[in-house]
């Protein structure tokens, strides 16, 4: 089969395999243990024709995604707001017991302190709690990245982090998807086509099992709505990922799934036309064509 007809699925089954395979045995915060390697070449995924590189090999919890990137979004610390939402991938995180395992016990359950979302639009404000207002406060990086790729499309900063080491000991967890970077193509000057944005993202812990397919979904719709409040069209998502591993308890599920053959990714469809980041809402996402293999249970570690 040409290059051009592999799908890029493989891309992610490919690396599991080398885990798999040459990965370094090592402890883990966690307690479970990983097989890893550092550094695999980089993913790249068509985010052309309103494609969204929602894996297809077992099924992936598309509303888990869209209304955690949502609450990202809106700055929110909160895991039991994600969780009155029936998402419950934070609350491990957000207890009680875990808190305080982390030094952040005068803490109340479910406040995960400043990570993702208070980083992307209030960074470098002073961390209170997850119940504060913290408008106005700090450095928005979501908007300066927005307002560069509508009005300078060609700054070599449109960078969105998360890694703050200041407030890196006040968080529950450390970002793992710690930074992405947005690259306009500008179309030709007789061109009526608009212009096209990329989007690099860099994963410094990536837990292939569980986490990647998220992530991958995640940032790839997070294109996509940064594409739609700009006039542009998403391009192509890339991902760097640093410590890749499968913890030891993913592998027998994971030798299921690459038994499966991979199948056409979905197509992304917005319900209204959004001009601002901030108006979106889980029912603005429409994803048209998923046809997954079904579900394999995997236990996150915490």
């Amino acid at each position: 089969m040409p290059d051009s007809q592999i799908h890029e699925e493989h891309q992610y089954l490919d690396l599991i395999r080398r885990v798999l395979d040459e990965g370094e045995s090592r402890p883990d915060r966690t307690g479970t243990g990983t097989l890893s390697i550092f550094a695999p070449p980089s993913f790249r995924f068509s985010l052309a024709d309103n494609t969204l590189p929602l894996l297809t090999t077992k099924r992936t919890f598309l509303r888990g995604i869209v209304e955690e990137l949502l609450w990202f979004i809106h700055g929110s610390t909160d895991a039991k707001l994600l969780s009155a939402r029936g998402i419950k991938i934070w609350d491990g995180n957000g207890s009680q017991a875990f808190l305080e395992s982390r030094g952040l016990g005068h803490r109340r359950e479910g406040d995960l302190g400043p990570v993702y979302g208070f980083q992307w639009r209030h960074f470098g404000a002073e961390y209170k709690d997850c119940d504060s207002n913290y408008d106005g406060k700090g450095v928005d990086q979501l908007q300066e990245c927005i307002q560069k790729i509508k009005e300078n499309p060609t700054d070599r900063r449109i960078i969105l982090s998360a890694w703050n080491p200041a407030d890196i000991p006040s968080m529950a967890l450390p970002p793992c998807h710690m930074m992405c970077q947005f690259y306009v193509h500008l179309s030709p000057p007789d061109s009526d086509a608009p212009n096209r944005l990329s989007c690099l993202m860099y994963q410094r812990s990536a837990d292939l099992g569980l986490g990647i397919p998220f992530n991958i979904a995640s940032y790839a719709l997070l294109t996509h709505m940064i594409a739609q409040v700009t006039g542009t069209t998403a391009h192509e998502l890339i991902i760097q990922l640093g410590d890749a591993h499968v913890y030891k308890d993913h592998v027998e599920a994971l030798q299921v799934q690459l038994q499966r053959e991979p199948r056409a990714f979905p197509k992304i469809r917005w319900k209204r036309e959004v001009k601002d980041i901030d108006e979106f809402e889980s029912e603005d996402v429409i994803v048209e064509g998923y046809a997954p293999h079904p579900s394999i249970a995997m236990k996150m570690s915490v």
